[in-house]
């Protein structure tokens, strides 16, 4: 057995204190900032006709100085074309969720017109997260609105091109309110589908999916950022749900029922990402 000696435990601190430093500056500054990833999911679906639907989905932003720049979205923007999807969805939170280190809003036209740049053939749609809600959802919508982006809340939008039918849902946010109170209708939204083609449920909070109905083929949400830091063995630390982590990232599926859930690509309470990359997730749906 090795004798432990002063020099041992010296080292073996200026170690772990290396480490430690090491991963807080990639937590700090690569992760957020360096790092774009892609996450593709492919679901076969029972009874989905026509040709693989392509669905690309950016969540929680949270588009703020200088965390969350305007040419930092017009790169997310840019990443999100190259990949040509059929549909852009956005599942909200586009206000700031830092409100210490410094952090700033950007002005809506300097981000509207980052945003304004993505392009799909059946178009980009939007629904509102909590922050979005609790900064004012008027300005997050005049944002929208100046970036050419069709917001759902509480609506659902036939869509018809290239071969694909199919209905597109956004729920109003579930936290509008605070975590016990929100704006979201369920049960309203779907009433508007009016006939058998598939339905494409957009939500921020994924809590809402024990309530979806088996009509709904898949269910795209954000809010979790899948913790925002995720310890290797461990799983994420905290995650802002009342279900704790069973829906706190990626693909789940509950009853034959799937949900994906982003890790999505800003920050809230802190300035820190760590094992959750920024990501753009890219969902292709396709007939069993």
């Amino acid at each position: 057995m090795p004798l432990i000696t002063r020099r041992r435990v010296l080292v073996g601190m200026g170690a772990g204190a290396a480490a430690a430093f090491g991963l807080g500056g990639y937590a700090l500054a690569v992760e957020p900032y360096l790092r774009l990833v892609v996450t593709p999911y492919d679901l076969p679906l029972a009874g989905w006709s026509g040709p693989p639907l392509t669905i690309a989905a950016l969540a929680d932003l949270h588009i703020c100085e200088p965390y969350m720049t305007a040419d930092r979205v017009a790169e997310i923007v840019a990443a999100t074309d190259r990949l040509g999807a059929d549909l852009v969805v956005l599942l909200g939170d586009f206000a700031r969720g830092i409100a210490r280190f410094g952090a700033e809003d950007v002005a809506v036209d300097a981000w509207a017109a980052a945003l304004a740049g993505l392009s799909a053939p059946l178009g980009v749609y939007a629904v509102l997260g909590n922050h979005d809600w609790w900064s004012g959802p008027d300005v997050v919508r005049a944002g929208l609105r100046a970036a050419g982006i069709v917001l759902l809340e509480n609506a659902a939008v036939k869509l018809e091109a290239r071969g694909h039918r199919l209905w597109l849902a956004g729920l109003g946010d579930q936290w509008a309110f605070g975590s016990q109170r929100g704006v979201d209708d369920l049960p309203g939204t779907l009433a508007q589908v009016r006939d058998g083609d598939p339905v494409v449920l957009l939500v921020h909070e994924p809590d809402i999916f024990p309530r979806v109905p088996p009509r709904v083929a898949v269910t795209l949400a954000g809010h979790t950022h899948g913790g925002q830091v995720r310890i290797p063995f461990y799983g994420p630390v905290v995650v802002p749900s009342r279900f704790g982590a069973r829906f706190a990232y990626g693909h789940i599926v509950e009853g034959g029922r799937p949900l994906i859930v982003s890790g999505g690509l800003g920050m809230t309470g802190l300035p820190i990402r760590f094992g959750v990359p920024p990501e753009i997730v890219l969902v292709t749906l396709r007939g069993a």
